[in-house]
């Protein structure tokens, strides 16, 4: 997919600057696409050439003007022909994987610092969707929330999203668990079984 339909997708909250799309893709859309303000400008350029959205300038004293950006009637059946198209599966490509894959013949205390790391990456990126979360539900329960609301699909996205990092959590503590449990195990400076092979993970 490209980031085409991803902005196509915020757009539609409404009329947004390109800043307010960045802050959008930082809080709301990166948990399921990533882009820099960068690369979101430049798509935001393509889409207004060919007639996708639309812009017009607001005039600010004593700040540059800002460019105010809306879906156009063609950018909304582009974007509802392509939630008909059938996705392509998703792969992980993740560094930190790598390290542990190597782990038997790395640095272990490195690899268990990578992973408590990024575990708490993810509870800091909890800790914000929780925060959507409760301005989406706006003092209501899901299912009152899930039976009114207008659009559904900001809070089924935040809910993959919580559920990524949610598994993330539990991974890296079993990773940490399963390290600790082969440093103990092992002499001082053992990293390798009597016969020279290194064994795997676990």
């Amino acid at each position: 997919m490209s980031l085409k339909y991803a902005v196509l997708a915020a757009l539609l909250e409404g009329e947004a600057s390109g800043y307010d799309l960045a802050k959008v893709f930082d809080v709301s859309v990166a948990n399921f696409w990533s882009a820099t303000p960068q690369q979101l400008y430049r798509e935001l350029d393509r889409l207004a050439e060919v007639g996708l959205i639309e812009a017009r300038v607001v005039e600010q004293l004593r700040r540059p003007n800002k460019r105010l950006f809306t879906l156009t009637p063609d950018g909304r059946r582009e974007l509802g022909a392509f939630t008909a198209e059938s996705p392509r599966p998703t792969a992980i490509r993740d560094e930190l994987l790598v390290m542990i894959q190597a782990v038997d013949v790395g640095d272990p205390v490195a690899v268990r610092a990578s992973v408590e790391e990024r575990m708490e990456w993810s509870r800091a990126r909890l800790a914000r969707y929780e925060r959507l979360r409760l301005r989406l539900l706006d003092g209501r329960d899901e299912a009152d929330f899930l039976a009114e609301t207008g659009r559904v699909g900001p809070y089924l996205t935040l809910m993959r999203g919580r559920s990524f990092e949610e598994e993330n959590l539990r991974w890296g503590q079993r990773v940490l668990e399963v390290l600790e449990l082969r440093a103990a195990a092992r002499p001082m400076g053992g990293g390798a079984r009597s016969d020279g092979v290194v064994g795997p993970l676990g």
